[in-house]
């Protein structure tokens, strides 16, 4: 294609457009109901693809992707306009297509070719539906005598009423290439060249407003005059027959008849193009958003990181200034420190996502094990609007999925099992999202059997753990996350290797947070997820243990006492634990736990820190406490190595660095026996 521009900067701009067309397109078609298909979805399947089609045969360097959507939406047309019955097994071969179409789009993204032989596979297969649609109306279609004419030829003494469009005030060049964009866009009919100027007439299936969109990549709008004419059509062959919907060539038709029927209506390049053309036209057809890079928020985050360092060294540094000299400074670093926290939660927001990013991959997820398993599934969600730090939401849907294959596979019975205890033959797996305080809770929950008690506690003395006579329900339910616990009788190809709670667990306390389990036999069972919304910035305690400052995590601070003597207990070995309220917690003492010098060693004179954490409570002997304010976290093991005990670290005010406290750590190591 010959241009004026390169294309080459909006790739990623389509690559972008093109997933989420796909996974709106995998959405409608798990929503679409075979025997009545809603018209909606069906017609914004096929917009979809058609959409794709015409931005990948735009660029010209796509072919594979414009050829495979190509024949999938000449199948989704005839069923939308009730030419076709769908069929559930048609479901499974879009859906595959659409799995397909991914992988094309991510090897282009990646600057490689697409697989041939999948791209083969999914193609014959299309073909092959297409060829059964053809043979089953071919005889209803033959007595028609409708659509003969419309394929024959014109008489050569016809006129033909044809697009004329003007471009004025251009050089050379860009004639030459309007002139070749025009050939992509339909059939030239004949053009002539001025001074400045070329006039073309042709004949195309593409809107006035699509011919500007194009056009608009190499000239202005002001230059582009588009009318209608009827001209004469001597020694004009006439317009081809339409190409059938679906042809089984090879690449280089459908491409160049995509780019004639499509030309421009969803690639993202001329939209952006057009609109910089009519700036205040468009204006009221903006989305109201723009696309960002991350790294891009990334960076802002990390300035405003900054900012908050510099606001609060200014802070510690003007707290010695006399308040009635300085008082009109003082009201400045004030004004400074509020301004600082909205801009820093403005900036924070902007790296917000919906949870509906990570809910909207499971119904695919349930169907598919459906179909392996024979087992009816219903999927709920709630709570889809609840927003998530992008770098949390891409990590948490690889624990999420594997919390939904065990509930279909070790907790939603068959639907004749289900039957038999009374249930609905139909099960129901909820995901949910909401905001509790500072952090979000995700919770996966079916309706199942529940938890195996009996086989839980076999499957942990077969492995030599040693449980005490009187444990609770919610301690059986822990075991499951140790290092190759499953009560799977056999390994199936959706879980039973019991590689997988303790990953989920050991992922999930990697972002900062912590896992619950909840179960009734019969009844189902309930996994929560307590996550922070983010891990750039979160609210501390500082405290002093002899000359060094630690940062507590504000949200696991239950609250803070002086101790007296006959509260503190000693219990095996050097171990110590503390009365509070008629309950012994576990005593850490972070100046032997980090070997740190000159710290008060008399916990009568120094201060317990209640904390929670993995449904555990203990106490944090500290020296001091010194404030509560917003910290900006820095990647310790980036910057120096991992410190056991320690999950990050943050630049105080007067510019030293302090540590802060992995509270998990802390709580799996007071849970020691």
């Amino acid at each position: 294609m010959s241009i004026g521009v390169d294309l080459g900067q909006f790739y990623q701009t389509f690559f972008d457009e093109a997933d989420e067309l796909l996974a709106d397109m995998e959405r409608l078609l798990l929503e679409l109901d075979v025997e009545q298909p809603d018209m909606e979805h069906l017609n914004a399947i096929f917009r979809a693809a058609h959409s794709i089609k015409g931005g990948a045969a735009t660029f010209g360097c796509f072919g594979v992707l414009a050829e495979t959507t190509h024949l999938l939406e000449s199948l989704l047309d005839p069923i939308r306009q009730g030419e076709m019955k769908l069929r559930p097994e048609m479901i499974d071969i879009f859906l595959e297509t659409k799995d397909v179409l991914k992988s094309q789009l991510d090897a282009y993204r990646a600057e490689t070719e697409p697989d041939p032989d999948t791209y083969e596979h999914i193609c014959g297969v299309l073909r092959q539906l297409a060829q059964e649609k053809n043979g089953a109306q071919a005889p209803a279609a033959a007595p028609a005598p409708v659509a003969a004419p419309a394929a024959a030829p014109a008489p050569a003494t016809a006129g033909n009423d044809a697009m004329r469009i003007l471009f004025s005030r251009i050089s050379e060049k860009d004639a030459q290439s309007l002139l070749d964009e025009m050939g992509n866009l339909g059939k030239v009919l004949k053009h002539e060249k001025g001074a400045d100027s070329l006039t073309v007439w042709m004949e195309t299936t593409c809107s006035k407003d699509d011919v500007e969109a194009v056009c608009c990549f190499i000239i202005n709008e002001d230059q582009i005059a588009v009318d209608h004419e009827v001209i004469a059509a001597q020694a004009v062959p006439a317009v081809e027959a339409i190409i059938p919907e679906v042809v089984p060539a090879p690449v280089v038709a459908p491409v160049v008849e995509a780019a004639t029927e499509a030309a421009v209506e969803a690639a993202p390049a001329r939209a952006a193009a057009k609109a910089a053309a009519k700036p205040v036209a468009a204006a009221d057809k903006e989305s109201g958003s723009i696309r960002v890079g991350v790294e891009k928020v990334d960076q802002m985050i990390n300035l405003v990181g900054e900012l908050v360092i510099t606001q609060a060294m200014l802070t510690q540094i003007a707290s010695s200034l006399d308040p009635v000299l300085h008082d009109r400074l003082l009201n400045g670093l004030e004004q400074l420190e509020r301004n600082a926290r909205d801009l820093q939660e403005s900036v924070m927001s902007m790296r917000m996502m919906q949870m509906d990013y990570v809910f909207s991959r499971f119904p695919r997820v349930v169907r598919d094990l459906c179909t392996k398993t024979g087992k009816k599934i219903r999927l709920e969600t709630q709570g889809k609007a609840t927003e998530l730090d992008k770098s949390l939401i891409e990590r948490i849907i690889d624990p999420l999925t594997h919390l939904v294959r065990n509930s279909m596979d070790h907790g939603i019975e068959d639907p004749e099992a289900r039957a038999q205890k009374g249930k609905n033959p139909e099960g129901v797996i909820t995901m949910s999202a909401q905001h509790v305080g500072g952090n979000i809770v995700i919770e996966v929950s079916d309706d199942g059997n529940g938890l195996n008690k009996e086989k839980i506690l076999a499957k942990a003395a077969k492995s030599g753990m040693v449980l005490p006579d009187n444990i609770t329900d919610e301690e059986i339910w822990q075991l499951i996350f140790a290092p190759g616990f499953s009560t799977a009788e056999q390994v199936t190809s959706i879980s039973g290797r019991g590689v997988g709670m303790d990953v989920v667990r050991r992922n999930i306390q990697d972002m900062g947070g912590h896992v619950k389990l909840y179960s009734e036999a019969g009844k189902g069972t309930r996994t929560q997820i307590i996550l922070p919304l983010t891990l750039a910035i979160l609210d501390g305690m500082s405290v002093r243990v002899g000359s060094e400052v630690f940062i507590l995590p504000l949200n696991h601070v239950t609250e803070s006492i002086q101790p007296q003597l006959d509260q503190i207990h000693s219990v095996a070995g050097n171990e110590r634990v503390i009365q509070v309220r008629g309950e012994y917690l576990p005593l850490v003492e972070l100046h032997r736990t980090f070997s740190v010098d000159g710290a008060q060693e008399d916990p009568s004179q120094a201060i317990a820190v209640i904390m929670h954490a993995q449904e555990r409570r203990f106490a944090l002997l500290v020296d001091h406490l010194i404030g509560q304010h917003q910290v900006v976290v820095k990647n310790l093991e980036a910057n120096y190595r991992k410190v056991p005990g320690i999950s990050a670290a943050t630049i105080l005010g007067d510019g030293s660095v302090a540590l802060i406290i992995d509270v998990f750590a802390m709580a799996r190591s007071s849970g020691r026996d």
